[in-house]
């Protein structure tokens, strides 16, 4: 879709401005969702030279804001100094575009449609130059944003305006990775001058005239739903105008955030009780367990596994679980809605703008493209702002509707760790059969945890994908003669969607410890024996060698410590990380981390190191210490005191090695994060002979 005459008019100056279509994020957790719409991306170059890139695709950390206006400088071969970024706008349904950032598939996704609108554009720059001149465009060189033809010369902000008038070419010839300038090279984030002064502009710092700042009293339980409320004392409370229910609770609107929150604690509230007295975790994951020794939904089936693990040489089980975990950010959920006139403006941190378009659209009842999503800079999501119900969305615009006024919904951190969207607690159960070299022959893997999906419009029939992605697709069980592998699904009132690396979050901690296991009972090097279960996958041989050789493998260790090894595939990227961890008493430290990144080809390695680090440090709070437990339908952490981050002092010394190969790219942002917790669990048992098969890992 050509952009807007409002679009072309906001681009103060603009004499250029080229739109072409990109390609749907792609959504690794519903891979039989039906085809979405493509997202608009435009590119506005200046009278001033100046070239903006408008964003498909959320700026929450990491680093697109710089890596995609990577990708059209490097074609356009403009000024780099003047390259701006902007969050371009959804079109909503009517211009046919689906905008979400997710599955680390900005890059992937973008790679070649973001090259071909930098060539594009240079090329048209190109024909109004040498259309201006009389010159074959042939004679033409582009440097820096300036055109030269022998004595000719003009910028690329006084061609803008007659480029935009002439035709664009139907066909352009991108660079050959060898004549990369840019691309491949490390460059400084172009957001980071915004971050590091204040004035980059999250949620939280939307400002409107006649704004009100709402908090909403949620249902104390899981299962619990609302019976009567009293507002009569919390509008006795300075600066609280309205009391009003909506779908998932109360909300009290006031004058500031301050008078909100005191007029919530004021509000009488009486919930209806859950079922059953609501959720225990711990009963939960009892059962789970027992599940587990049932057959569920088949995944993957390859050959007679039961036959297969009656004739093997030594059988074993293992079985391993992981809690539920919360998500975290450091910026909590946050959305400000305005409606006027049959239009509705939102202000939000968006990860998945097309959804909260649809969401707030359906509850005004209006079309799409009636309602403008201005994305903000994401405070941290980890999947959390892709919420299929984009709940915090649709309640700001249904307080806005119920007020009459523009709303900034709230909500605090006590309310993003107790109110719910985990990523599901799961529990897996391994039964192997190994031949006389202690190889397996037979795997049969059962995973017990709810859908991710379920409830949401595209939510699978079959077995929950995600509850095993990183198993029916692992390079270790890829030749094996008899694999299989299924899944429950079953329901909770607790409400669970996708986080950081999805269900390679769980799945990683299964399929290394397994493998770490096997090779101990085989009496063999974990190297050695992941690199025999990996015979004929030299890139995963390869990757593997590489960090361990980083790592020093082979080199003796302090008493006390160990090395843990493991290495998965997520994302079209394989991650190779060895943890280096020292255990006095029931004190676990985790002094180093290596990781090797084969994630085909590099945009920018610096953003890439910077993301291997935090995919690291977010993975090792989940690794030692975080996990939701819930009584009585009730979470017991409140804030970080209860569920805490990563510290400082606890940060091991990372490492990163980027090695780049032939294979298609694959993203960034998450494989990272898997590998992490088997890694440390196999150091841990390295260290002290005792192996841990529970998430957080715990010593005590």
């Amino acid at each position: 879709m050509l952009p807007s005459r409002r679009d072309v008019l906001a681009a103060s100056g603009a004499g250029l401005v080229l739109g072409f279509l990109g390609p749907a994020s792609r959504l690794v957790l519903a891979a039989k969702a039906p085809p979405t719409p493509q997202p608009n991306a435009f590119l506005r170059i200046g009278s001033d030279d100046t070239v903006t890139v408008l964003l498909s695709h959320s700026e929450m950390g990491q680093g697109v804001w710089t890596a995609m206006a990577m990708l059209i400088a490097e074609e356009l071969e403009c000024d780099w100094s003047k390259v701006r970024v902007e969050h371009g706008q959804p079109g909503g349904e009517l211009g046919g575009q689906f905008m979400m950032t997710g599955g680390s598939s900005s890059i992937t996704g973008e790679f070649d449609r973001y090259r071909t609108v930098g060539a594009t554009a240079r090329a048209m720059l190109v024909q109004q130059a040498a259309k201006t001149w009389k010159v074959e465009a042939s004679s033409c060189r582009v440097e820096r944003g300036v055109i030269t033809s022998g004595e000719h010369r003009a910028t690329f902000g006084e061609l803008a305006a007659g480029a935009m008038a002439s035709k664009a070419p139907t066909k352009v010839t991108l660079k050959p990775r060898k004549d990369w300038t840019l691309l491949g090279t490390n460059v400084k984030r172009l957001d980071s001058p915004q971050k590091v002064t204040g004035t980059a502009r999250f949620g939280l710092d939307v400002k409107l005239d006649g704004l009100r700042v709402a908090v909403l009293a949620r249902p104390n339980a899981f299962g619990a739903t609302l019976g009567s409320f009293d507002a009569t004392e919390a509008l006795k409370v300075p600066g609280v105008e309205k009391v009003v229910a909506v779908r998932n609770g109360v909300g009290v609107v006031a004058t500031s955030t301050w008078a909100a929150l005191k007029g919530r604690e004021a509000l009488k509230v009486t919930w209806k009780p859950p079922a059953d007295g609501g959720v225990d975790s711990d009963a939960l994951l009892a059962s789970f367990k027992k599940t587990a020794t049932t057959t569920g939904a088949v995944a993957k089936s390859v050959g007679h596994v039961d036959q297969a693990l009656a004739k093997a040489t030594q059988r074993a089980v293992f079985e391993y679980a992981v809690p539920y975990v919360a998500h975290a950010p450091m910026e909590p959920l946050n959305c400000t809605a305005r409606i006027e006139n049959g239009h509705c403006d939102l202000w939000t941190g968006s990860q998945a703008q097309t959804w909260d378009v649809k969401a707030a659209a359906k509850v005004l009842g209006l079309t799409p493209d009636q309602v403008t999503l201005h994305t903000e800079f994401l405070g941290g999501s980890f999947g959390r702002r892709a919420n299929p119900k984009s709940d915090h969305v649709v309640e700001a615009v249904e307080l806005a509707k119920a007020t009459g006024q523009p709303v900034k919904a709230m909500w605090t951190r006590e309310d993003d760790l107790t109110q719910g969207w985990y990523r599901p607690a799961f529990v897996h159960r391994l039964e192997i059969g190994t031949d006389a070299k202690g190889l397996p022959v037979a795997w049969k893997h059962v995973a017990v945890g709810q859908s991710v999906t379920d409830g949401t419009d595209f939510a699978e029939k079959g077995p929950d994908s995600s509850a095993v992605e990183g198993v029916v697709d692992s390079a270790y069980v890829a030749k094996l003669p008899a694999l299989h592998v299924s899944v429950h699904s079953p329901r909770t009132p607790v409400p669970v969607m996708w986080l950081r690396s999805v269900g390679n979050t769980h799945t990683a901690f299964a399929m290394e410890s397994a493998i770490d296991e096997l090779a101990h009972a085989a009496k063999t090097d974990p190297l050695a024996y992941r690199l025999a279960m990996l015979e004929g996958s030299k890139r995963h041989q390869s990757l593997l060698q590489f960090v361990a050789d980083k790592a020093g493998w082979s080199t003796p260790l302090p008493k006390g410590h160990g090395r843990g090894l493991a290495l998965h595939e997520s994302f079209g990227t394989i991650a190779a990380e060895v943890a280096e961890v020292s255990v006095e008493g029931d004190a676990l430290r985790v002094h180093r981390v290596v990781c090797a990144i084969d994630c085909g080809t590099a945009v920018n390695p610096t953003g890439i190191e910077a993301q291997v680090q935090s995919s690291i440090a977010y993975a090792l709070g989940l690794t030692l210490q975080q996990a939701i437990t819930i009584k009585q339908g009730v979470a017991q952490q409140q804030n970080f005191h209860q569920y805490q981050p990563l510290r400082l002092t606890q940060m091991p010394k990372v490492e990163v090695h980027v090695r780049e190969s032939e294979a298609a790219m694959g993203g960034i942002g998450e494989p990272s994060t898997a590998p992490l917790a088997p890694a440390v669990a196999n150091a841990v048992f390295a260290a002290t002979g005792k192996r841990l098969r529970e998430l957080p890992l715990s010593l005590a």
